[in-house]
């Protein structure tokens, strides 16, 4: 039952935000007897840097996810943020120090990460392309760089994006390779398509699959079908791949992890979960 002592993660995002996080954690949150909700918030951005402080005055706030428009903007509006955040630009998750301190996290691409992990790729000393650098091509490009890997290449039809990124790996990673201009996947261990091309058949591809090695674990961020036309091509090349819905469900149990609450896997957040992809 839902009472003064529920704690409440708040879900902040634009009024006509489609926010489909409560179809996954409240029914875990039920399942496990966690006394806790999640619960959608629509705000304008002008209204957002009060909103967000007012939020953090409720006395049963456990944290806050935080969606478009609002994840660049937050930013600028907390005590402390990590290298993850500085280097995506972004920040999707807040939560409130013992002090009143607000600090917040990125787990975009934390998620992307998990999901190559647990599928047994190790990316220590690993080679990656990122194609697509838009909000969640930083994500995930911030946190390959936390992951150990020796060097990132960068792609995207925005040369100015690209560079920005390329500029924050640089200083807050300078011990890995950074390149950019170039999408060819020859010669990388990992390449990531952070862009909705090759989404259906017929799209134009965001690289040349004939270049890819078998050898080559490649991940697509596209939820809207399981298998992509993309991942079916290089599936044919024979390469391991991670579709885009895994990235969704690997990185809740990140979230409940940040916010101190008992942590789950996503086979068990996919098996309780309320809503389809489609």
């Amino acid at each position: 039952m839902i009472n003064g002592n529920t704690e409440i993660i708040a879900h902040i995002g634009y009024p006509t935000h489609t926010f489909k996080s409560p179809m996954i954690y409240n029914p875990y949150f039920q399942e496990a007897g966690i006394n806790a909700v999640v619960v959608p918030m629509g705000c304008k951005p002008e209204n957002y840097p009060q909103f967000l402080k007012a939020v953090f005055s409720l006395e049963n706030i456990r944290g806050a996810l935080i969606t478009m428009p609002h994840k660049v903007s937050t930013v600028g509006l907390l005590d402390e943020v990590t290298a993850t955040v500085r280097v995506a630009g972004a920040c999707n998750a807040v939560k409130r120090l013992a002090d009143g301190r607000l600090v917040g996290d990125m787990f975009d691409g934390a998620g992307f990460v998990r999901g190559v992990q647990r599928k047994g790729f190790n990316l220590t000393g690993k080679r990656a392309l990122v194609v697509g650098t838009g909000g969640v091509g930083c994500a995930i490009a911030a946190s390959l760089a936390g992951a150990n890997i020796a060097a990132i290449s960068l792609f995207d039809v925005n040369a100015a994006s690209c560079e920005a990124l390329a500029g924050r790996l640089k200083t807050h990673y300078p011990q890995i390779e950074v390149h950019t201009g170039s999408h060819d996947p020859l010669g990388h261990d990992l390449v990531v398509n952070a862009t909705p091309m090759g989404m259906n058949e017929g799209d134009p591809l965001p690289m040349d699959v004939s270049r890819l090695s078998p050898d080559t674990f490649v991940g697509e961020v596209v939820m809207k079908a399981e298998t992509t036309a993309f991942l079916a091509a290089v599936q044919a090349r024979g390469c391991r791949t991670q579709v885009g819905a895994d990235m969704l469900y690997e990185q809740i149990p990140a979230y409940l992890e940040y916010f101190g609450l008992p942590t789950t896997t996503a086979e068990v957040l996919r098996s309780g979960a309320q809503l389809s992809y489609g």
